[in-house]
């Protein structure tokens, strides 16, 4: 062998062993390869049938948020978990033109809902109350955000844009292995619901299972409504009829009133700068994008590419930065028609040196939570969600997080429109101090009030390079999303990981509340974890985090890379 080929195998082996220091075998053998096209844009969401359908719609000549309406609406069919038109989320929408808007079609609160509403007499959570059942849900968006995108900035007919979708529904569609897992799992809490069961389990009450074929009349009939007569059916109209029934017969509390009041929100994308890049997410009342932005920002003072990936030091650093924003999380953010949200000041860089020389001075340890409050001198959250990512060759760009919450929302299902309602009502401080499901804690500026979006977590996200698009990232998973995000990003620019790589390796969670760092079981080499342990952490191991959906433009080539999450959390 040649000296030159011998370097060349030296330095191949050294790199791929590298790699496996950052990313353990058993994920890193788990890396599937990037899709790559160079043509006419991609789409990255967690359902090939819906990524073939956004594909065919950038191939026919339509633009990101055409493609990203179609994916929209097939994820309702064939992702009944969490791809819905019985929930709500954002959309953030970056244009040819360099301009990027953030769109709210989160849920709303019934106008009925009141503070306690969830307590009994005594003033305790009435366990479940806020996540099951017709009580549990608010005034669904997804339907009127879809239509808002497309009307101010699409090119295409919602009714070309509906039809794959409602042709899934009637015809059916096969059921994965996960997919027929999570039947089985959510079996006893759908079947409460005649009308679930009828809709999701075969007339015996059995879960359909893998390779099966799910059929959804009703739900097609609907979105054909919709496909006629726009976002005015679901509100309302028949379908609009269809939901205010349900409510009325099992004690929910949105009325026609409701829905014909709900309204999309334009808003402006929370935006920071992390080592020359531009990073732009979501707003509030979504508290992602104002989070990984503080989050960055105290990461920034540290040179965390020296450190390394999944190191005890960068861990430490991450986890102590992550504890502050949520403790941060859980005072301020609210509605911003409802509260007054600090975002400018969470985001200052300033603040950020501020808590990064708190954790310095600390000396390498573990700073309790008790010991860490919101931060700020100032007056004064589901699982089963799913994100999308699309980019056109023509510089449009859509990231795309929505859901209904927990698996399969609320478990119940409108009669005669084939829909899950979502659960989001557990989303607000049904008690504050005390956690929802996701063990996140709020307080007043989270409280239940008529007409108020709860806080969220989704972080769909966007970043540019020198003004140019270079990556749309998002990811399901309830608080945990913005730790997911934020490893990706801090992978791809502090690692300069590929996109696939940054995707697939093992995560971490720290949010505060309970006072653990989560991870997954592969995240930590021993000496790392008794690394961890020694400065006072708390480990926890559990399931696999997040679903990441993202897309990479190369600067260079053109080329868009896009990454599918080989977890199967969902």
């Amino acid at each position: 062998m040649k000296k030159g080929s011998k370097r060349l195998l030296s330095s191949f082996l050294v790199l791929l062993l590298m790699l496996q220091v950052l990313v353990p075998t058993k994920l890193w053998a788990a890396i599937p390869a990037p899709v790559k096209d160079t043509g006419t844009g991609l789409v990255m969401s967690t359902n090939p049938l819906a990524n073939q359908v956004g594909k065919d719609v950038l191939d026919q000549g339509g633009n990101a948020i055409d493609a990203a309406v179609a994916v929209g609406y097939m994820l309702s069919v064939v992702h009944p978990s969490a791809g819905n038109i019985g929930g709500g989320g954002f959309a953030l929408i970056h244009t040819a033109d360099g301009k990027t808007k953030a769109l709210d079609f989160r849920e709303m609160a019934p106008k009925k809902a009141t503070k306690d509403m969830y307590l009994d007499k005594d003033g305790n959570v009435v366990e479940g109350k806020s996540v099951t059942g017709y009580q549990a849900a608010g005034v669904p968006g997804t339907v009127k955000g879809m239509s808002d995108m497309l009307n101010e900035y699409g090119t295409m007919q919602l009714s070309d844009l509906l039809q794959p979708a409602i042709k899934t529904a009637r015809e059916g569609f096969a059921l994965t292995e996960r997919q027929a897992e999570t039947f089985v799992e959510e079996k006893e809490r759908m079947q409460q619901f005649e009308t679930t069961s009828r809709y999701f389990f075969k007339a015996n009450g059995e879960a359909y299972k893998e390779n099966e074929v799910l059929k959804q009349e009703d739900l097609a009939k609907t979105l054909e409504r919709i496909a006629k007569y726009g976002p005015s059916d679901f509100y309302r109209g028949e379908t609009a009829k269809l939901i205010v029934k349900d409510m009325e017969k099992h004690g929910g509390l949105i009325t026609a009133e409701d829905l014909a009041d709900y309204k999309t929100v334009w808003r402006e994308p929370v935006k920071g700068t992390y080592r020359g890049y531009d990073i732009i997410s979501m707003s509030p009342p979504s508290s992602g994008g104002t989070h990984i932005i503080e989050i960055l920002n105290i990461m920034e003072n540290a040179d965390v590419k020296n450190m390394g990936a999944l190191s005890s030091e960068t861990i430490h650093l991450m986890a102590e930065a992550e504890r502050q924003a949520y403790a941060d999380r859980a005072e301020y953010m609210g509605d911003p028609a409802f509260v007054k949200v600090p975002v400018n000041e969470l985001i200052d860089k300033a603040y950020a040196k501020k808590i990064y020389q708190r954790i310095v001075d600390n000396k390498d340890k573990a700073i309790p939570s008790s010991e860490v409050k919101a931060g700020l001198e100032l007056p004064y959250e589901s699982d089963q969600t799913t994100h999308y990512s699309v980019i056109d060759s023509k510089g449009n760009a859509v990231s795309v997080t929505y859901t209904i919450n927990w698996t399969f929302g609320s478990g119940a299902a409108v009669d005669g429109a084939g829909f899950l309602l979502n659960d989001e009502m557990d989303d607000f401080s049904v008690k504050p101090g005390v956690a929802n499901i996701y063990g996140a804690v709020g307080g007043d500026a989270n409280a239940i009030e008529g007409g108020k979006r709860p806080l969220s977590s989704m972080s769909p996200t966007i970043i540019l390079k020198d003004g140019e698009l270079y990556m749309v990232v998002g990811s399901p998973g309830g608080t945990r999303i913005i730790t997911t995000v934020l490893q990706v990003i801090s992978n791809v620019i502090d690692h300069e990981m590929t996109l696939s790589e940054a995707v697939a390796a093992p995560r971490f969670h720290m949010q505060w509340q309970p006072d653990v760092i989560r991870v997954e079981k592969d995240t930590l080499v021993k000496d790392v974890e008794k690394n961890l342990e020694a400065m006072g952490y708390k480990i926890s191991k559990e399931p696999v985090m997040g679903d990441v959906n993202a897309i990479l433009r190369d600067l260079d080539t053109g080329a868009f890379y896009g990454a599918k999450d080989p977890r199967t959390e969902f």
